[in-house]
This record gives structure tokens, C-alpha cells and sequence, in this order.
């Protein structure tokens, strides 16, 4: 079992990973369970947390390398449940600690999961930034259109007419489009799954560690208790469609016409305008420097300015110049 302290400079809960004597031996998903998960029966959040452990077992990532960050929600229990780093951070801020914590420590595997009110509401401008920097690191949204937590409330994707405590006779703003809000944000990865097809969540959160920079998965995650039947049009065992997104293989055949280009910002929109349940796999996926190697190359140029000093020479010879 993980132990877990209080950061008294921020407030948060941080919980610190076991000491790992014989790392050097595969792992099993099993080794990465902490505490008993403590959501409600039947709830999404299992599923993503079980293809995290099933992630970090395939890539056997270092368990002292990995850091799960959260903000507060249902979804936000993570660090709890993981036999690793992690940290419990404040509403909406998930993303401001991750933040620092991937531009200050690059050798850690940063996964941040949060929620639609987490993510979407208070931390929406963490999001925003962080995506426009493009910082190292995995946001997994686990949206189920609902503030589950504080046991029903409407939340930035809740669709119109849904009734809850805050609008008992129904919500008549217009929810988030979070592919749409991400997209335009500036994130370089952008995907699409649900706890309904672990799968194929699996393969998304691959292909999202992958990448450098700032990826996100929205993820389905339904909330059984307080908005039971929200992904069911996106469920085949439900009776919907799960259709997943076909991208160009460049193969040169007619049909590679007609398949998704990731890199294709303006397609991309297009997928994310689909009505619900829409499409699903990466809508976009680019290229583009992270924050991370930007700042690297500042801090490379200051030192060969500097000869290589250390960082206390350098700060003692600035405090000389003032005297």
C-alpha cells in the first residue's frame, strides 16, 4: 500500500511510491493495485482504470516513473488505487501541477486523469494553456455528463433537458463539444474512446503515451448511479454504433480517398461536429515541438553561455553585479 502526505506549500495530497527493490522484474497489472477502488457498481471508471494497469504492464514502465495526477471528481480517486507516484491536487489544477511537474522532471511518464466539470468547468483554462504549449504529458478525460461526486449536478457536457439538482426542470444551455473545445485549444493528439470497448481504449492510450507533446482521450465513462444510459447509442451491446474512425493507410487505393487524415485539422473538425454518438480513434495527431524541448534548449544555451557553470555560480556572480 501506498503511503500518502499532504504537501504543505500546496495543499496536496501526494501519494508517494513503495521503494522497488526488484523493478528489474516484469511486473504484473496486479502489482500496480493499491487501494480497493471505491466507486459506485457498475461505474466506467473500472474499465479506464484497469487498461491503465494493463498500459503500464505492457510497456512495463518503471513503477518510479510513473506519476498519476488528478484533480477532484470521482475520476480524480486514481492515485489512490495506483502503486505508484501520484498526486491528489486541487479542482481544476490537475493540469497546472502536471505542468510542472513534466517541464521540471522529463524522465517521468505524466498521466493526468480528470473529468467533464474538472477539465471542462474550473480547470478549463489549465486545459486551454497546457494544450497551446504543448506539454509532455497524457490528460485522460473521463466524461460521463454529470457532476457524479456531489451527486448530481449538470456539468459542461450534460445535454440540453437534462434534469438535475442545479436545473430540475432541465438544463437549457448548450453542453461543450470537448472534441470540438480540444481541438481548437491546440492539443497535437487528440482521441476519442469509451469504457464500453476497453480495447480499443487500450490502443488509443498507446498511441497517446506515444506521442510528444500534449495528448488527450475523451473518454465515455458512464456514470451508472446519477446519469444511467447516457453512452447507450454508442454501446452495440446496448443496441448502438461503435464506429471507429478509418485512417489513410497511404496505400494508394480509391478507397484511401475517403479515409481520415489525422493530420488534417479541418477533417478533424468535421468528425467532431458528427452528432452523437459520433466517431471514435484519433481525430488528430501532429508533430509539433513540446514545451519541454523548447525549454531544454533555453536552459542548453544558457549554460554554453555561461561555460558550463553551475546554477549557484551563476547566481552568486548575478548578485555580485548588484553590490
Amino acid at each position: 500500500m501506498s503511503d500518502t502526505t499532504i504537501n504543505p506549500a500546496s495543499g496536496a495530497a501526494v501519494v508517494a511510491a513503495p521503494a522497488q527493490p526488484g523493478q528489474s522484474t516484469p511486473y504484473k497489472k496486479v502489482d500496480l493495485r493499491s487501494d480497493r477502488p471505491t466507486w459506485c457498481p457498475g461505474c466506467g471508471d473500472y474499465t479506464v482504470l484497469d487498461t491503465y494497469f494493463r498500459l503500464c504492464e505492457r510497456r512495463q514502465i518503471p513503477r518510479e516513473k510513473i506519476v498519476t495526477v488528478s484533480g477532484i471528481g470521482c475520476s480524480s480517486r486514481f492515485p489512490y488505487f495506483v502503486q505508484a507516484h501520484g498526486v491528489h491536487f486541487i479542482h481544476g489544477r490537475a493540469v497546472a501541477f502536471a505542468s510542472g511537474l513534466s517541464l521540471s522532471r522529463p524522465d517521468l511518464h505524466v498521466v493526468v486523469f480528470s473529468g467533464d466539470g474538472d477539465s471542462y468547468s474550473i480547470g478549463g483554462n489549465h486545459l486551454e494553456h497546457a494544450a497551446r504549449k504543448n506539454i509532455h504529458m497524457t490528460l485522460v478525460v473521463m466524461d460521463n455528463m454529470v457532476y457524479g461526486l456531489t451527486k448530481k449536478q449538470t456539468s459542461p457536457t450534460s445535454p440540453m433537458g437534462f434534469k438535475s439538482k442545479t436545473d430540475p426542470t432541465g438544463s437549457i444551455d448548450i453542453p461543450t463539444n470537448p472534441m470540438q473545445k480540444l481541438l481548437a485549444a491546440g492539443a497535437t493528439f487528440v482521441a476519442r474512446t469509451s469504457h464500453s470497448n476497453p480495447q480499443h481504449m487500450l490502443q488509443v492510450m498507446e498511441r497517446a503515451m506515444d506521442h510528444r507533446g500534449f495528448s488527450v482521450i475523451e473518454c465515455l465513462s458512464e456514470c451508472v448511479e446519477f446519469h444511467p444510459g447516457a453512452f447507450d447509442d454508442a454501446n452495440p451491446r446496448k443496441g448502438g454504433q461503435f464506429t471507429i474512425i478509418e485512417e489513410k493507410k497511404n496505400d494508394g487505393t480509391p478507397e484511401d480517398e475517403k479515409r481520415h487524415d489525422p493530420s488534417d485539422e479541418a477533417a478533424a473538425y468535421k468528425l467532431a461536429s458528427l452528432p452523437f454518438p459520433g466517431v471514435f480513434g484519433v481525430f488528430y495527431a501532429v508533430k509539433e515541438p513540446a514545451k519541454n524541448d523548447r525549454e531544454q534548449q533555453l536552459i542548453d544555451n544558457a549554460r554554453a553561455a555561461t561555460g558550463g557553470a553551475e546554477p549557484l555560480a551563476c547566481l552568486q556572480k548575478t548578485f555580485a553585479r548588484l553590490k
